[in-house]
């Protein structure tokens, strides 16, 4: 049997607050809107992001949402199944925190070595408890990052 082939198109985001968070989101990593939508007889509509490097981020939002775990730490997010965190390969991890921890992210793991080899990495929460993991793979790709 052969699997599935193909690339990762977007991810969906749950949010309590459209409007705000399309607002961030856009301010915070630097995404343009797409386009926008809303289906017809049900209170649901979302906005497709997307960035420069080619990433999708599809904002959603429904009244009567439920809140979900707003985890203190990407190891207590690991307790609910399903989604976790968006993570971000940038060029230096402690520059993209400072960024987006001055645009109200709010800090869950300060920028520090990763288990992986060569790798850094920190993560953040959005202003609605959504975890953003940042990674700078350059080191353990070879990269000189002077």
């Amino acid at each position: 049997m052969t699997g599935v082939t193909g690339r990762l198109d977007h991810v969906g985001l749950n949010v309590a607050d459209l409007a705000a968070m399309t607002r961030w989101y856009c301010d915070a990593l630097a995404l343009q809107v797409e386009f926008e939508f809303a289906l017809p007889d049900v209170d649901f509509a979302g906005v497709m992001l997307h960035s420069a490097a080619g990433h999708r981020i599809e904002l959603l939002h429904r009244t009567g949402h439920v809140a979900g775990m707003q985890p203190d730490s990407p190891v207590d997010a690991a307790l609910t199944l399903g989604f976790g965190h968006l993570a971000f390969d940038v060029p230096d991890v402690d520059l993209a925190y400072d960024v987006l921890v001055g645009a109200g992210a709010t800090d869950r793991m300060s920028p520090r070595p990763s288990p992986e080899p060569g790798v850094r990495m920190a993560y953040v929460a959005d202003p609605e408890g959504n975890l953003i993991e940042l990674l700078d793979r350059s080191i353990a790709a070879g990269k000189d990052t002077a």
